[in-house]
């Protein structure tokens, strides 16, 4: 029995390679990839935001006449998902990023730029101490200083720690606890103190009070059987019944 997973195949004696057809295919074909987008763009076309990290179904292609080093640079074709215009950008290799074509803008980035201002800074120091020995000289003064004022500000810092880890922070904690304690006590003496005086007001009302109704006087009314007078009887009943007096 013949093996099932054949690893050597069979060529006969009158086999010649170069005789097999190559395929042509050109050179600026395109292939269908997955990726993702490199940095945040948005749409020239509808304004639509796309952020970095975002999947397409792109295709791929080769630039001609373009390459750095040797290497090729590659072109992608990506649509918006919104408007679905096409949006192309390839590969930058010199500066490892990739650089926007057509359809969008590339968002502001800071630190693209800062790095940017960096390299052209150093290029031109560069540059310049070529060309003048004394602002070599000048760079270097300016570079020790800088590094001794860093220094100093570590040895500040270093310092700072020290000071901040001989702290007790339980022990703070514990005073703060203690008198944030004593400080309700005494709020809630005060309460009760304010209360006792309101008491003692609303007593002392009272009793003022029942101490002018009992200082009151009383109306004395004639006594009938000290009227020896008739004319003292018909005046009180008079002044009891002043209809019947009329009548």
């Amino acid at each position: 029995m013949s093996e099932r997973k054949v690893l050597n195949k069979y060529y006969p004696p009158d086999f010649d390679p170069a005789k097999i057809p190559k395929l042509k295919l050109p050179k600026d074909r395109q292939y269908v990839v997955r990726l993702m987008a490199p940095f945040n763009m948005r749409c020239k076309t509808c304004g639509e935001y796309i952020y970095k990290g975002k999947k397409f179904n792109a295709r791929k292609e080769t630039v001609q006449n373009e390459s750095y080093l040797g290497l090729p640079i590659f072109r992608f074709y990506i649509k918006c998902t919104r408007c679905l215009a096409e949006i192309t950008f390839k590969t930058d290799p010199e500066n490892t990023d990739y650089t926007m074509e057509h359809g969008a803008t590339r968002n502001f980035q800071a630190e693209k730029l800062l790095e940017e201002e960096e390299k052209r800074m150093q290029k031109e120091r560069e540059e310049e101490e070529l060309n003048n020995p004394m602002k070599v000289l000048e760079n270097r003064t300016k570079d020790s200083k800088l590094e001794m004022e860093v220094l100093e500000n570590l040895q500040e810092l270093k310092e700072l720690n020290q000071r901040q880890a001989n702290v007790d922070f339980e022990a703070m904690l514990k005073q703060y606890k203690e008198l944030e304690e004593e400080q309700r006590r005494k709020e809630q003496e005060e309460d009760e103190q304010e209360m006792k005086a309101m008491l003692e007001q609303a007593q002392n009302r009272r009793l003022l009070e029942d101490s002018d109704s009992d200082e009151e006087p009383t109306k004395i009314r004639p006594n009938p059987t000290a009227l020896t007078k008739p004319t003292d009887i018909l005046q009180e009943v008079r002044m009891t019944f002043p209809q019947a007096g009329r009548g």
